[in-house]
């Protein structure tokens, strides 16, 4: 039985943990559309908000229990990055190692390999522990027709009192020239993640196998 009862991370302020679809989306669509007059740059910042729509969306279709993001301006550019929080459970008869992570994380839904880049580690989360973390540029089918690129993080953290569940925590960008700082704000958002029992303490779970 898992001594956890609920999971805590923490969202920088200017993340909404609400779908990027509604009024403060359009509206921040509207500011970064009147700061420039590129045709090209406008298209581009349309579909960036197309995207951040869609992934939204999509995270609330599988199930996550958790989506949050942001559409921030800031004067050299628009930023775009979403967070998302999956429960899965490993099928019975297998182990979670570093292997079987890497056959199902990271992995491109467009194409159904892994990118050239991706990187597959075990971290140290200072609240939860041990976990294991895949790294790199996916491409993304978000509708029939439309593949976006991402920079993603998915970490994947054991729940305590549990051998076979798990928590992933999710993050993207789609704002690729900015790679090591995207990367530096994810790990410091997933470093805040803890989970915590019914008498308010922090519960510690032991990490995935390396072998």
């Amino acid at each position: 039985m898992s001594t956890a009862r609920h999971f805590l991370l923490d969202i920088p302020d200017l993340w909404d943990q609400a779908d990027l679809s509604g009024e403060e989306l359009a509206r921040i669509r509207a500011r970064a559309l009147a700061a420039t007059d590129d045709p090209r740059e406008q298209a581009r910042i349309n579909d960036m908000f197309r995207q951040g729509r869609d992934v939204t969306r999509a995270a609330r279709r599988h199930g996550a229990l958790l989506a949050a993001g942001t559409a921030t301006l800031y004067a050299d550019g628009l930023f775009m990055a979403y967070g998302m929080v999956f429960a899965v459970t490993t099928p019975e008869g297998q182990e979670l190692t570093l292997p079987v992570l890497s056959a199902q994380l990271g992995v491109s839904t467009a194409t159904g390999v892994a990118p050239k880049d991706r990187v597959i580690t075990s971290v140290d989360l200072p609240h939860a522990g041990k976990a294991a973390r895949v790294t790199g540029t996916e491409t993304t089918r978000l509708t029939g027709d439309i593949d976006v690129r991402l920079l993603t993080m998915h970490t994947m953290v054991p729940v305590p009192g549990t051998a076979d569940d798990f928590l992933v925590v999710t993050l993207a960008s789609p704002n690729l020239p900015l790679k090591e700082e995207v990367y530096d704000l994810f790990d410091a958002i997933t470093s805040t993640f803890r989970f915590v029992a019914a008498d308010g303490r922090q519960a510690v779970a032991a990490g995935p196998a390396a072998g």
